[in-house]
């Protein structure tokens, strides 16, 4: 058997996938004259290396920002870091921060202050890994089945355990972010724990990439006039920060990335 084949015809799929196109297993299977069973195994393997979502009969494409986060920790470093620096001066002395499952909010770990006896709360196993080397800050965990695509909890387990919290300041994470459609989530249980931490939040933020405003999330999860401060990057139009700020909220412009 040539090994080649069923390689070319995996990329082949992903391909359409990339294009934002969803796929249908039993349309594969006559299109390339085998099996549904080999088709299915070909979208497993797909879906495992996060380049689409399994639905029943085939498979849809990741939306940006939905990729599984351990695909997400290298894109963009020096961009995320300009939009954490820029949101250090907002975070108060002796405050209890949650910090939500995100690669972005990952980068604001090792920025923040030393002297500011901060404790931080997080759903996600990267973000609660870096606080644990450091021991300048005092770290709580909220707990419950770890979802591959998050990268953290986010079952009912756990939208009841943060339900239980009062925040100074959360630092949400955000799949899409539009002054008209608000911070969207790309799943229903993402979204629920999103308006779970929100709520037991005094202050919010969100670290907002470039991509976010062009991306598309399914689940809406708050008004963008329910979060308190968008962190943008250095470039984004004045227009846009402006559309942010008559929908509600404070916009923060970060400084241009050290690698530019």
């Amino acid at each position: 058997m040539n090994e080649d084949i069923p390689l070319a015809r995996r990329e082949a799929i992903a391909a359409r996938l990339a294009q934002g196109q969803p796929v249908v297993a039993t349309a594969l299977a006559i299109e390339y004259d085998i099996s549904e069973d080999a088709i299915r195994r070909d979208l497993r393997a797909l879906a495992a290396q996060g380049r689409c979502r399994r639905v029943y009969g085939g498979a849809l494409p990741i939306a940006p920002g939905s990729a599984p986060m351990a695909a997400r920790l290298d894109e963009g470093r020096a961009q995320k870091a300009a939009l954490a620096r820029a949101a250090v001066p907002l975070i108060e002395p002796g405050e209890l921060l949650f910090l939500d499952s995100g690669s972005t909010n990952l980068a604001l770990v090792e920025l923040l202050p030393e002297d500011r006896d901060l404790t931080v709360a997080t759903n996600s196993i990267d973000i609660a890994a870096a606080v644990l080397r450091r021991s300048d800050l005092q770290l709580i965990v909220i707990g419950g089945t770890v979802d591959h695509m998050v990268g953290g909890c986010i079952d009912a387990s756990a939208v009841q355990a943060v339900a239980q919290f009062a925040f100074d300041r959360c630092f949400l994470g955000a799949c899409a972010l539009s002054p008209k459609t608000g911070v969207g989530a790309a799943s229903v249980a993402d979204a629920t724990f999103k308006r779970a931490a929100l709520a037991a939040s005094r202050n919010s933020v969100a670290l907002a990439t470039a991509d976010k405003f062009a991306a598309h999330a399914p689940y809406r999860v708050a008004p963008i006039k329910a979060i308190g401060h968008v962190v943008v990057e250095y470039d984004v139009s004045d227009a846009q920060c402006a559309s942010l700020s008559k929908a509600g909220t404070s916009v923060v412009k970060a400084e241009r990335p050290d690698s530019e």
